[in-house]
Parts: structure tokens; C-alpha cells; sequence
């Protein structure tokens, strides 16, 4: 049996697993071992007695893939970034933010909602987890949107949409996992998430505003709030531009020169500056151990996905799937950016089943390469390229549509996470609640993607001064 066939049949089986329910860490690394003991065992015609030979081979392949990639120096912003966030929960910065969002926003129609979101956005600033978003701002914003009349759906749609920002807005774990994987500069990725990532808050924004004009009683605006009382909540919220700056400088200088430093030393530090917040607001030694805590389970959660689906990788490797993948896209007649439309698509629907960094960590390895052949090659210049960007410039772009994608899959049924730990936050509320109050927010992402392909430039411009 040929390798690609072996890739197949191992690949088709890893995807059953999943759909059956095992968690995408162990399927994958399940698969991947399989896999390596199946591809090496047939380079000896299957005699039985080189079985133990094939076993011993794959063993050794697969404990050494893990330790080669996890020790890399950029994947210790992942736990640093989740850091942040935590910190900034006990910091007193939600409630802040989304007190400022409020005294500035409330007074659109929809304003609670639509102050939900940008506090949400603030927020994804400082943290990289969504999952951490949306279960802080269950708790602080949803409350105030009931007390004023929203439907109870709608307001838990509102929280766990919003929270998909984290994903996009640095710091942002899946993007420093998209950088690793593709090898591709993280610094440069991260500015490419900003302006997007506001695109897509200001999208939501807009597409509230517009349910409150058209529906009776949507979401009544709240006034009152004096000119005075607007500025008073803007200092409470200022170690939010502090620790943006403070990446933002470590990744790129915009008053020129070097970068002062890596992003994982500019994460350092703003982990820094928020834990100082956080003492300072009167945190409690229990509740930096339980911030720590939480950051180690999240980081802990990922890293075991990235060390199950190296494995998987590196079957993939050998059995040269991702190459005869390239080819096959290449060879088809349909237009590139058709193709890359339904590549698009088939994540959406990947993401009904799969959680967001198990499905790119699967999926890249084979996808990436397809992607950037359509384009002409990764170090094409832009003046030869398919899709008018030079090579490194279309793997940012496709990086943020991917991760663009994988915020999509977050609130997506029938496992979009976000959508099931905002239902957990509240007890008045079933996961199908929330999944009818984030429906109106499919279509505001499917504008968001659909402009970010047809005008790059607002996910390159930021990129390219650096």
C-alpha cells in the first residue's frame, strides 16, 4: 500500500474519532502513532518479525517531535498571554473597562450591547483566551442588559460573539499556534490582528445598532451619564493602552529604529504591569494562586493538543499528504480565490465538530501549503503572485482569515465552546439560548470575512511598516 493511501485511511480514521467524541490531543496522537508504525512496518513488506523494528522507530520519532517544537522560544507567549488575562480579571480591568464602554456607548440604540462588545475588545487586549473573555463579561454584563430589558438570548449571544475577539486582537494564543506552525514571524502576525480585530468589533457594533432601529424595544439606549462622569472612568481603564503600547513597542517601533525587544519579553512585561495592577487593587494571595492556576490548566490544555497533533504531523510527513494536497489544488480549474473561498467553508464546517486550535493544528499542515502554491510559492514577490502579495504577506493575510474562521467555529453549534461557557456561567440559561442569541452574528462575521478577503490591505497595512 502506497504511503498516501496509508494517510488517507489513517486520516479518515483520526476524523471518526473525533466526530465520536475523543478529544482532538488524543486522536490525533493515537492516529499519528498508528500511522508512523503502519508507513514504517510496509517499508519492510510487513514481516512480522520487523513489527518490533517499525514500533521501536515510531516510538523514538514521536518523543522527539514534541520536545523539538514545544521548546521553542515563541510558544512561551501562550502562557504568558493567558496570564494577563487572569490578571486582569482580578485587577478590577473588566469591570473598568466595561464601565467606561458604558458611560461612553450606552446612549446608542443597543448601547448596552454594543458597550459589551468594545469592553469585550478592550479586554481581548490583555488576554489571549476566549474562552476567559466570555466567562468574565458573563458575569458583568449580562446582568446589566437584563436589569434594562434585553432578552435573555440575545445578551448571551452579544458576550460569547464579543468574546471571540480574543482571538483575533492581540496578544492572541492562536496566532503565536498559526506562527509556530507555518513558520511564519510572530511579531508581524500579531500587528496583523489589530486592525481586524477591531473591524470585527466595530462590524458587531453595527449590526446591533441596526436590530435596535429596526426592532421595537431591542435594546433601548441609557442616558444620563454626565461629560464629568465619562472622563472618571477613562484612568481605571488606562493599564489597558499600557499593555497594548507596551506589545505593540516590543513588536514594532512606529517612531522608527528597532523593535525595543521580542514580543515574548514585551508579553513578560505586561504580565508585569498587569500582576502590579492587580496588588495594587488589593488582590489576594488566594486569588493569584487561582489566577496561576488557571492559566496552568489552559496552557496545560493546549500544549497536550500541540504535542498530540506534532505527532499526527509528522506521520503526515511521510506519507506525503500535504505535497500530493498541494498538487491536487493546483491542478484545479476553478479560480484561485474560488478555491480559496471554499477552503474557507470547509473550516466553518470543520468547526461544527472540532474545537478551534485542534482544527488549524490538523489542518495546516495539509491546507497551508495548497494555499501558498495557489499563490505561487512562499517567496514569490508580489508582482508574479496569484492573489497580488508577495509570499510572506499572503501567509499573514491567510493567517488572519484562518483564525478569522476559527472565531466563527467558537460560537458555532453543536461544541462552539464560548457558547457553552457562557451557559455554564448562568444559570438561567441553556446552551441552546445562547446558540439562538449569536446567530444574528454569523452574518456580521461572514461581512467581516468577506471584506477581509476582498481588501487585504486591512489586514496588511500594519504588517508591512514593520
Amino acid at each position: 500500500m502506497e504511503p498516501i493511501e496509508i494517510g488517507l485511511i489513517v486520516s479518515g480514521g483520526l476524523l471518526v474519532m473525533v466526530v465520536l467524541g475523543m478529544r482532538v490531543a488524543f486522536a490525533a496522537g493515537l492516529a499519528g502513532m498508528v500511522g508512523l508504525i503502519w508507513i514504517f512496518w510496509s517499508k519492510k513488506g510487513y514481516d512480522p518479525e520487523d513489527f518490533s523494528w517499525a514500533l521501536t522507530v515510531a516510538v523514538k520519532t514521536a518523543g522527539q517531535v514534541p520536545h523539538s517544537k514545544i521548546s521553542s522560544q515563541a510558544l512561551s507567549l501562550i502562557p504568558t498571554f493567558i496570564l494577563i488575562g487572569y490578571l486582569a480579571y482580578y485587577a478590577g480591568l473588566t469591570k473598568a473597562l466595561f464601565e467606561a464602554a458604558k458611560r461612553w456607548l450606552a446612549w446608542v440604540p443597543g448601547g448596552l450591547a454594543v458597550s459589551t462588545v468594545f469592553a469585550t475588545a478592550g479586554f481581548a487586549a490583555v488576554s489571549g483566551a476566549s474562552v476567559a473573555t466570555s466567562a468574565v463579561f458573563a458575569r458583568i454584563a449580562i446582568p446589566e442588559m437584563l436589569k434594562i430589558g434585553y432578552d435573555k438570548r440575545f445578551a448571551a449571544g452579544v458576550v460569547a460573539a464579543g468574546g471571540t475577539l480574543a482571538s483575533l486582537i492581540p496578544p492572541s494564543a492562536i496566532l503565536v499556534i498559526y506562527a509556530i506552525i507555518v513558520e511564519q514571524d510572530v511579531g508581524k502576525l500579531l500587528l496583523a490582528g489589530f486592525i481586524p480585530g477591531a473591524f470585527s468589533a466595530v462590524v458587531y457594533g453595527l449590526l446591533i445598532i441596526g436590530l435596535a432601529l429596526s426592532i421595537k424595544g431591542f435594546g433601548p439606549p441609557v442616558s444620563g451619564f454626565t461629560w464629568r462622569e465619562r472622563f472618571a472612568s477613562l484612568p481605571p481603564a488606562l493599564p489597558i493602552l499600557f499593555v497594548v503600547a507596551t506589545i505593540i513597542l516590543f513588536v514594532y517601533n512606529p517612531f522608527g529604529g528597532d523593535a525595543w525587544g521580542t514580543p515574548t519579553e514585551g508579553g513578560a512585561i505586561g504580565a508585569f504591569v498587569v500582576f502590579v495592577m492587580a496588588v495594587y487593587q488589593g488582590m489576594r494571595w488566594t486569588q493569584l494562586k487561582d489566577a496561576l492556576l488557571e492559566t496552568a490548566k489552559l496552557a496545560v490544555m493546549i500544549f497536550t493538543i500541540i504535542w498530540g497533533v506534532l505527532i499526527y504531523v509528522r506521520f503526515l510527513g511521510f506519507a506525503q499528504l500535504p505535497a500530493a494536497f498541494s498538487d491536487w489544488i493546483t491542478s484545479l480549474t476553478m479560480s484561485p480565490m474560488l478555491i480559496l473561498v471554499c477552503i474557507l467553508l470547509a473550516y466553518a464546517v470543520l468547526g461544527m465538530f472540532m474545537d478551534a486550535i485542534g482544527m488549524l493544528l490538523l489542518t495546516l499542515p495539509v491546507v497551508y501549503p495548497a494555499v501558498m502554491a495557489l499563490n505561487g510559492g512562499e517567496s514569490v514577490a508580489a508582482i508574479d503572485s496569484t492573489f497580488g502579495m508577495s509570499g510572506p504577506m499572503c501567509a499573514i493575510w491567510f493567517g488572519i482569515l484562518v483564525v478569522k474562521m476559527a472565531e466563527f467555529c467558537l460560537i458555532t453549534p453543536p461544541i462552539g465552546l464560548n457558547c457553552f461557557v457562557v451557559a455554564g456561567v448562568r444559570d438561567d440559561l441553556s446552551v441552546q439560548d445562547v446558540f439562538k442569541g449569536v446567530t444574528p452574528f454569523f452574518i456580521a462575521d461572514a461581512i467581516t470575512i468577506a471584506l477581509l478577503v476582498a481588501f487585504p490591505q486591512i489586514v496588511l497595512w500594519l504588517p508591512s511598516l514593520a
